[in-house]
């Protein structure tokens, strides 16, 4: 069974927003997302922070490695601009700073750890137990805890080894062949895919050995309906204006 929302906040507020800031949260709890999706990497100084790119230059004003910069540093630097003027001084937040928003928020996360090329067990290590730290009472008390995903083979088993009691799903582009054997060597409980390479016949076999199954990202209401009726669990979409959280 999965016990996590169906309907996410793609990196905060979807198209709403600059991705994977505190504006980007705001935005989509005034949609009425309680549940969200954000990637996580390490900053030079080994401090989680939430950014997808490992360079700078899209969505964070510069030029170089997110890992050549530490949080504080990333923290100044501008992440909002780009996206618009109301939004300009937003700085790349902590990974600490947004687990905090969220749960005075009472947001659930789908963590997807990020990891810049070469610090994959490092990321997973390092999310994981920041993960547990933050989350000790719940923990002890059974609550719903975040799930960890990640494309990173290595970044899960590490999470694993860390924090062996939180959760974890397995990011990939296509299910590949050897999904159910890949899936259950990583102690997963989920799957997260591209609901464009995704059919009825594969996410029924999904759902049929057990996992949850969840898709990035549903843009449509029609698309999230077909992929309900398949079994799909659950989505994130960046249209948090045309699709209702649920």
């Amino acid at each position: 069974m999965w016990p996590y929302p169906r309907t996410l906040a793609h990196r905060g507020g979807g198209t709403l927003a600059p991705e994977n800031t505190l504006a980007a949260l705001r935005c989509g709890l005034s949609y009425g997302y309680r549940a969200v999706e954000f990637d996580v990497m390490l900053a030079a100084d080994g401090v989680p922070v939430v950014v997808h790119d490992p360079e700078l230059g899209r969505t964070v004003a510069g030029s170089g490695h997110i890992n050549e910069y530490t949080a504080a540093q990333l923290g100044a630097m501008e992440a909002g601009a780009w996206f618009g003027p109301a939004f300009a001084g937003e700085g790349v937040p902590t990974f600490d700073a947004v687990v905090a928003y969220c749960k005075a928020q009472r947001i659930w996360m789908n963590i997807e750890i990020k990891p810049a090329p070469g610090f994959d067990a490092a990321t997973g290590e390092a999310v994981a137990r920041a993960t547990r730290a933050h989350f000790s009472q719940e923990i002890a008390a059974g609550k719903l805890l975040p799930l960890l995903s990640s494309f990173s083979i290595a970044a899960l088993e590490a999470a694993r080894q860390a924090a062996p009691e939180l959760a974890r799903a397995w990011l990939v582009e296509a299910i590949p062949a050897d999904w159910a054997l890949q899936a259950r060597e990583l102690g997963v409980v989920a799957i997260h895919c591209d609901h464009q390479q995704l059919t009825r016949a594969l996410a029924l076999a999904v759902k049929g050995e057990g996992f949850g199954l969840f898709c990035y990202t549903v843009n449509t209401p029609e698309r999230a309906s077909e992929l309900l009726a398949w079994g799909v669990d659950g989505f994130c979409t960046d249209r948090i204006d045309l699709i209702k959280a649920s």
